[in-house]
């Protein structure tokens, strides 16, 4: 009865992740979509969000004030401490996005002028778009003759783009920034409102850049989270990507018993981390707590003068803390250890483990952590 409720959580479990409204695909996108895994990634982390009819209408236009919001929570900035004003004249400090435009001020995404207008409710330009992007990013200056000579190769309408985009247009060109639809290969198309699907895909790029490059203010803000724990000493760290690869050892620490004369090939078992999983320099990969699901792979019986037990398990899933569920695959082999020599000789020893035994498993592919907020990259 109880394993069987067990098989039943751990199902549900992986159909809510699968099928988890967070996870949204829209009614009117679906993989097919150029800018799918662009809108997916976003909305699973909270940045873009569909429509209550359960669409993302991805070829309408984004306001500015919009924009502005979706880049500072795709920087994980939203509940940043800003206490300095802007200056906008058509932005009070009742408009909805005050907190977020000065947000964006702050951080140096958007210049802030006094008495000129912020225009929230214009659709914002891929132009506007691009270059709050490259604004997030610590670059390389480049020449206006440089950027030119950078943009006049892959665009054809560069001629036809704003003075002031040059420079941010050759260095989002550098940085691979600058979104193009299908169709509309070789068309910069800098003064056409950015729609729904562009945003995202421009966004999703900026997000991966500022990971490893933000500009100097979001440096400071974006503090890698530290802590005392089990020590994975081949972690590679990237800006503030942390990469725990294939083979790596973790240990979890089992809530259900599994035993060589007990267990059966697909029982469900639930574990959860028994300690902060770090790295050698103490940055935060997996919080302790996290929950682990998985299911047993192999049963090996004890017999007696002929073999010992063993019990093979495959996890599964990891949930984190803030409610993360992610694909985990790690493998163990839980065997009877060392035992005597007549033991081993004329008895089978048996496999059985308790409630809170910990258990080291094998990581099956490598694992994508951001060490500033504990997110898990699929």
């Amino acid at each position: 009865m109880f394993k069987n409720l067990l098989k039943g959580v751990f199902a549900l479990a992986v159909a809510l992740m699968l099928n988890n409204p967070a996870q949204a695909f829209y009614s009117d996108m679906d993989e097919s979509h150029w800018a799918y895994q662009s809108i997916k990634f976003l909305t699973e982390v909270g940045v873009v969000v569909g429509y209550p009819d359960g669409t993302y209408k991805p070829d309408i236009p984004v306001t500015r004030a919009e924009f502005a919001s979706m880049a500072i929570k795709a920087l994980g900035q939203e509940d940043a401490n800003v206490t300095q004003d802007i200056h906008f004249s058509d932005v009070d400090k009742d408009f909805w996005a005050y907190d977020i435009i000065r947000r964006a001020v702050y951080f140096d995404l958007i210049p802030d002028a006094d008495g000129q207008r912020f225009r929230p409710y214009d659709s914002v330009t891929r132009a506007e778009a691009i270059t709050i992007a490259v604004n997030a990013l610590t670059t390389q200056q480049i020449s206006e003759q440089r950027a030119q000579e950078i943009i006049s190769k892959s665009y054809e309408d560069y001629t036809q783009m704003p003075a002031w985009f040059l420079i941010a247009a050759g260095k989002a060109q550098l940085l691979d920034l600058i979104v193009v639809m299908p169709g509309n290969e070789g068309k910069l198309e800098a003064d056409r409102p950015a729609n729904r699907a562009e945003v995202a895909a421009i966004l999703y790029k900026m997000m991966q850049e500022a990971k490893l490059n933000p500009n100097a203010k979001l440096a400071e803000s974006m503090q890698k989270r530290t802590a005392e724990g089990y020590i994975v000493d081949n972690v590679r760290v990237q800006g503030s990507i942390g990469i725990i690869p294939a083979g790596s050892i973790l240990p979890i620490k089992l809530e259900t018993v599994v035993g060589s004369q007990i267990s059966n090939v697909t029982d469900i078992y639930t574990a959860k981390a028994p300690k902060n999983i770090v790295t050698k320099d103490k940055y935060l990969l997996i919080s302790e707590g996290s929950d682990l699901k998985g299911q047993v792979k192999h049963v090996q019986r004890a017999k007696l003068f002929r073999q010992n037990g063993e019990v093979i398990i495959k996890n599964e899933l990891l949930v984190t803390p803030n409610d993360q569920a992610v694909m985990l695959y790690g493998v163990a082999t839980i065997d009877p250890g060392k035992i005597g020599f007549w033991r081993k000789l004329f008895k089978g020893a048996k496999v059985l483990t308790m409630p809170d035994q910990i258990v080291n498993i094998r990581l099956l592919g490598p694992l994508k952590i951001d060490l500033t907020n504990g997110y898990i990259y699929e």
